[in-house]
Order: C-alpha cells, then structure tokens, then sequence
C-alpha cells in the first residue's frame, strides 16, 4: 500500500465513509488516516454527520406536520 496523501483522503472522505471505494483505495485512505491526526479527525467529524444523519431519517415526523406540508403541496400543484 501506499500513502495516498492529505488531499485525496479529504476528497474520497464521503465515499470512505459510505463503503463506495474500491477495496485498494479504501485500504490506502485507511492507512493514511492511522498516521495524520488532521486526516483521523476529519474522519471522525464525518462519522458523527453520518450517524447523525442517518438517525434523524428513521424518526417520523409529525402527523401534523405531514398534514400541513401535504396540504401545501396540493395548493401549490392546482396553482400551476
């Protein structure tokens, strides 16, 4: 493996997180992000956004909530 350096870590971040790599590049990025603390701590704001992002899509919104915006989109849609 080899280093694959600060800027294609930052750049390939998403899909690192994501399991969108190919095996070789993820296995470079990881290695690269065991050695640079600026590459490790972008890795784990990113893992924090996943999380969270991933949590607040499994909550339900309110009835009505959903009501409303339905509404509104119905209002919309005739206007058009």
């Amino acid at each position: 493996m080899t280093d694959c350096g600060c800027e294609k870590a930052k750049n390939d971040l998403e899909e690192y997180l994501h399991h969108e790599l190919r095996k070789e590049d993820a296995a470079d990025i990881r290695e690269h992000m065991e050695n640079c603390p600026d590459c490790m701590a972008e890795l784990r704001v990113g893992e924090v956004l996943t999380d969270v992002v991933q949590r607040a899509c499994k909550e339900t919104a309110p009835e009505d909530l959903r009501v409303q915006v339905l509404s509104t989109l119905r209002t919309m849609q005739s206007a058009h």
